[in-house]
């Protein structure tokens, strides 16, 4: 089985940071699904609602056919997960918990980290290494467009990490730790009490030209921008996004052309567009739109935004509710604003994250309270979502990541 070449690099650029690309051809596709799993019940039965790990699935992009996943290694704490861009490893927050999945030395137990790397083996993944965050578990994390190096976002420490990553694709450990509380003299932006009295840094990602990394923060209501030098490596403060007061950060995506930013707001539930300056590293902030009604919020007991993705096309933008459990559909038209197409229920509960298949014909929907995965078909014309009746179980899912076609 192929992983990895020249379509799956373009479409990890694409799923990442909304990069245009060609149709790609149908075919299968493989799926990996980040879960929590519970923290006393390490040997839990897969079929109690309980995950053991990162999961595996293949996609059917023809018919949009996901199979019953399985379980691809055993981990606590695999949240989120990512590719590197052209090698066969996945990294994943959190750390294996038996040696069998593991190739390193596990007899002396210390295979603990909060971020870790796996060699991608079939429907299995073989553990490679793992590393310390420095500073509280990682959120999010993301690699560099070169493979040279990973980022991780602490959401407790407020803070963004750099890790070394070798020619293989391993990590060779933390390379620096860099508190978001040092950059401002009152960085917490305190607007929702609770949720804004210090820095809570969320996702991590480059700009198209791999010049700049950008960490949403909640804590903040900013972008923090570095400057990335992946042949040190280092990472040095270059400026902020400024998102509106008590937005809340949480993730972000580049539109295909790469000139524009969208940028969820968790708390606000809502999508803030910026222009974007590839040359100088800045963002001009532009358009807020919310992505649930006053009325449709005042029907629910609680609703936070969780996840936020662009069309390959770039016509499309789409962000999930948790609460209203659901995914809106904005269509963005020639001078860049966005309006509501429609809003969707994901047919389950909690959706973290959800995510747009290589062909961007197809959205996976992950139902953390559901124990699911639910799929939907993606009008090409109007940006609309179809169930398709396919739905499968996957336990605690919070994350869903494509890999390339075979």
């Amino acid at each position: 089985m192929t992983h990895f070449g020249c379509i799956r690099l373009v479409f990890l650029f694409t799923v990442f940071c909304g990069v245009s690309v060609q149709a790609a051809n149908a075919g299968q596709v493989d799926v990996w699904f980040g879960t929590i799993t519970p923290k006393s019940k390490p040997g839990a039965n897969p079929n109690d609602g309980q995950s053991r790990g990162i999961y595996h699935a293949t996609f059917d992009t023809d018919n949009g056919h996901l199979s019953t996943p399985t379980l691809a290694a055993e981990c606590d704490g695999p949240g989120f997960l990512t590719l590197h861009p052209s090698q066969d490893v996945l990294y994943s927050t959190g750390s294996p918990t038996t040696g069998d999945t593991a190739t390193g030395d596990t007899a002396t137990g210390d295979q603990g980290g909060d971020v870790s790397a796996f060699r991608i083996n079939g429907d299995k993944l073989e553990w490679l290494g793992s590393a310390k965050s420095g500073d509280g578990g990682a959120a999010h994390l993301s690699t560099d467009r070169e493979g040279k190096v990973l980022m991780s976002a602490q959401y407790g420490g407020g803070s963004t990490s750099l890790y070394q990553l070798d020619e293989a694709g391993e990590i060779g450990g933390l390379l620096d730790t860099k508190s978001h509380a040092e950059l401002l003299p009152d960085a917490g932006s305190r607007v929702v009490g609770n949720r804004q009295n210090s820095p809570h840094a969320h996702w991590t990602g480059t700009s198209p030209d791999n010049r700049f990394v950008f960490v949403p923060d909640l804590g903040m209501d900013k972008v923090v921008i570095w400057k990335l030098d992946t042949a040190k490596p280092s990472l040095t403060h270059h400026g902020f996004g400024v998102c509106p007061p008590g937005g809340g950060p949480r993730h972000m995506k580049f539109s295909p052309a790469g000139d524009r930013i969208y940028v969820l707001n968790e708390l606000a539930l809502s999508i803030t567009a910026f222009d974007y300056d590839a040359q100088s590293g800045t963002m001009t902030r532009g358009q807020t739109i919310p992505i649930l009604s006053e009325e449709t919020k005042a029907k629910e007991t609680f609703n936070s935004a969780s996840e936020i993705r662009v069309h390959p096309s770039g016509k499309f933008v789409y962000a999930a509710s948790r609460g209203h459990d659901s995914i809106s559909a904005f269509r963005v038209d020639q001078d860049g604003q966005m309006s509501l197409v429609e809003i969707e229920p994901i047919r389950g509960g909690w959706p973290r994250n959800f995510a747009i298949d290589p062909t961007g014909k197809w959205i996976i929907a992950a139902g953390r309270d559901s124990n699911t995965a639910t799929v939907f078909q993606i009008d090409q014309a109007t940006g609309e979502l179809t169930f398709v009746r396919q739905t499968q179980m996957v336990p605690k899912p919070i994350c869903v990541l494509f890999g390339g076609l075979n």
